[in-house]
């Protein structure tokens, strides 16, 4: 039926034509309507207004009660950054190596001696302990505060229907949007930065806890109550138990997510501890010294993400299998990492070396580092502004304000003349006609589409054609609830006045995810067919995911200096691991007896890829295209501080002016675009599931 209307398609695809018709006039019309590119003031709504007026009144009712919780906090975080500064620094590295031995054997152990023993080496052990300090106390607030809310979830369906939209918002509106009110009622110092830590790793404590306590098995529970159990002791000796390998992982996942949080909690929060070092660094342009600070917050993140994980694999095998007699029970590894640190603490009473390390045996190649640096942007300039320049003007510069604008005598070496836009539109034409010859409708419509936003660009089209256009696509993937979610959250951004820089933002994004969907998806491609290929990307990934977001920026920073450029190369590299891993798993789960089938049949390894693992990947390759999406979105802020603009820039601007309205209205705007994506993307990847009956 290829190149030919079916019914089904012509009643998909007619509402399109009625968008493009709308499309057309809105951007003829746009030059005598000024409202069609953005809306007059008078229409605006100000919700940053009412937000700002609130908050007010809320900071004065509240702020006392505030304080003291500050005043409370900071005794455990004073205690804990004391207690690690006096103990000796072998006794702490000893401590973490006796864990991460219990954890995950001898390998973790000596990572995490070399992982520490770098920080004694840099120079950096006191700041790395302070921010130890603070993140032994923001942990267990997340974790204690996840668990309840899980619990009041897991038991009450009402409770749930609120949790769920709120976890949404709070793993997708950027840290520095709430930090504003934070800081109205906390005040500066570092307690401040514990408990905007705490508030970001929260989520996955509860989604993971969640998801634990509803898979325990239904006979587990009818077990326990004919023993007699009552609701508190079937609670805490049948669910919690069976429930443990997820919550687990969501000690994981929190551990992860108050570590990412490091550099943000020095901003708000600064004090003598490792992320102050980075973003001190950074901002005096030293990038040997923040590269070398950046390195240990990775290598904290890494340390604690692998002992975490390892006693997560543990807790699984519990519930799945009896522990063998001997092996190492849970107390033990506690025990032993209290007796080997009470030995360090006894031999440094009477070797000062063994107390603090010895200033002149550090390594410090910081100099060494930005001397290289010098010599490659002195010596190479030209290469590196060449391929900047190159990638502005000819991929970039059209996605964002299209062909028509882009194309100029200074960025192309030539101007557009009517008889090359009217090629360009009979190329659009005969690609879309080829599409239609062998995929069908569809495919003709897509070539269309991306014609029109090419040569028009994302942030020169009116907004009624971009909000039909999406809300039509929500509707026809993801049903009423998708397009109804997705009209509202764009008429949000256009009636807050926050519609231009939503437009930046999208456009930055959509030509992130493109590069990573592309070069992610042959990565995972190749090493889901080359186990050593995978085994070399998998340690790149776990870096890149690890790291703190902050640190990705300062290789970019360091070539390329301030610019769209660097945000958009930042975004890449800390946004294609889903794209990589997902491709990989994907192709790596298709079942063996299909490829088999397909290979009897005489099918070449290039059919069976293309006509046999790509079509059953494509969800899962879906999955990783809507997480890189979010790992995109979710660098914007970042990148804000190295010259891109859009609703980051607008998120980090309320920030230094203390505008919690603002903050709250480009922090909504991106977490809308990242929910109305994830929507969208999660109901495609179901109804290909669906089609090709995997679910």
């Amino acid at each position: 039926m290829r190149g030919r209307w079916r019914a089904g398609e012509i009643r998909e695809l007619a509402p399109w034509a009625a968008v493009i018709l709308a499309s057309a006039v809105c951007i003829a019309l746009r030059g005598r309507a000024p409202w069609l590119n953005d809306l007059p003031p008078r229409m605006m709504i100000p919700v940053g207004e009412w937000f700002n007026a609130f908050m007010d009144w809320f900071t004065g009712a509240f702020k006392g009660l505030f304080r003291a919780i500050n005043w409370l906090l900071s005794w455990p975080l004073a205690g804990t950054q004391a207690l690690l500064q006096w103990l000796p620094w072998p006794a702490t590295i000893a401590g973490f190596c006796a864990l991460a031995w219990a954890a995950s054997g001898r390998r973790l152990a000596l990572f995490t001696a070399l992982a520490l023993f770098y920080m004694a080496l840099t120079g950096y052990w006191s700041p790395s302990m302070n921010t130890l300090g603070s993140v032994f106390i923001s942990i267990p607030l997340a974790l204690a505060a996840g668990f309840l809310i899980a619990v009041a979830a897991h038991r009450s369906a009402r409770v749930d229907r609120v949790v769920q939209p709120m976890l949404d918002l709070m793993q997708t509106v950027p840290t520095f949007a709430y930090l504003i009110p934070i800081l109205l009622l906390f005040g500066f110092g570092p307690v401040v930065g514990v408990v905007a830590s705490a508030i970001y790793a929260c989520p996955p404590m509860v989604r993971n806890t969640i998801l634990g306590l509803r898979r325990v098995p239904r006979e587990v529970l009818e077990s326990g109550l004919i023993c007699g159990a009552t609701k508190r002791q079937l609670f805490r000796w049948v669910q919690v138990p069976s429930a443990l390998p997820n919550i687990m992982v969501g000690v994981n996942q929190t551990t992860m997510a108050a570590l990412s949080m490091v550099i943000i909690a020095a901003i708000i929060g600064g004090s003598a501890d490792i992320g102050w070092e980075v973003l001190s660094t950074m901002r005096k342009a030293q990038f040997g010294q923040s590269l070398l600070a950046g390195i240990v917050i990775a290598l904290i993140a890494m340390v604690l993400d692998r002992i975490s994980w390892g006693f997560a694999d543990r807790a699984r095998t519990r519930a799945v299998r009896r522990r063998r007699p001997g092996r190492t029970g849970p107390l033990k590894p506690w025990f032993t990492a209290l007796a080997l640190m009470a030995v360090c603490v006894a031999l440094a009473a009477f070797i000062p070396a063994a107390r603090t390390y010895p200033e002149a045996w550090t390594v410090y190649p910081a100099d060494l580092i930005n001397d290289g640096l010098r010599f490659i942007t002195a010596n190479y300039s030209e290469v590196t502004n060449a391929i900047k320049h190159t990638v502005l003007f000819y991929y970039l510069l059209p996605l964002k304000v299209g062909l028509a604008n882009a194309v100029s005598p200074f960025s192309w070496g030539f101007a557009l003349t009517p008889a090359m836009i009217w090629g360009y539109a009979l190329l659009t034409a005969v690609i879309a006609w080829r599409l239609f010859a062998r995929h069908g409708g569809r495919a003709a419509l897509a070539a269309v589409l991306v014609g029109a936003l090419l040569y028009f660009g994302v942030t020169n089209l009116p907004w009624p054609p971009f909000i039909l256009a999406t809300t039509l696509l929500a509707w026809q993937v993801g049903g009423l609830r998708v397009a109804v979610l997705s009209l509202c959250g764009w008429l949000f951004m256009l009636f807050t006045g926050v519609w231009a820089q939503a437009m930046l933002s999208v456009y930055m994004c959509a030509a992130a995810v493109i590069v990573c969907a592309l070069l992610g998806g042959a990565l995972g491609v190749w090493a889901g067919y080359n186990r050593r290929v995978s085994n070399f990307l998998r340690p790149v990934n776990d870096t890149l995911q690890s790291m703190p977001l902050f640190v990705i920026l300062i290789p970019f920073l360091m070539f390329f200096q301030v610019g769209e450029f660097t945000s958009f190369l930042a975004i890449i590299a800390y946004a294609i691991v889903p794209a990589i891993r997902y491709t990989e798993h994907g192709l790596r789960n298709v079942p063996a007896e299909t490829v088999e089938a397909a290979q009897s049949m005489g099918a070449t390894p290039w059919q069976v890829l293309w006509g046999v693992k790509m079509p059953l990947a494509i969800p899962e390759i879906m999955l990783g295209v809507n997480q890189t999406v979010l790992f995109a979105l979710a660098m914007l802020v970042i990148t804000a501080l190295v010259g891109s603009r859009g609703l980051g820039q607008s998120v980090y601007i309320a920030l230094s002016s203390a505008d919690a309205g603002l903050g709250l209205v480009a922090g909504l705007g991106i977490a809308l675009v990242a929910i109305i994506a994830d929507r969208i993307i999660q109901s495609w990847s179901t109804g290909r599931k669906e089609a090709l009956g995997l679910l």
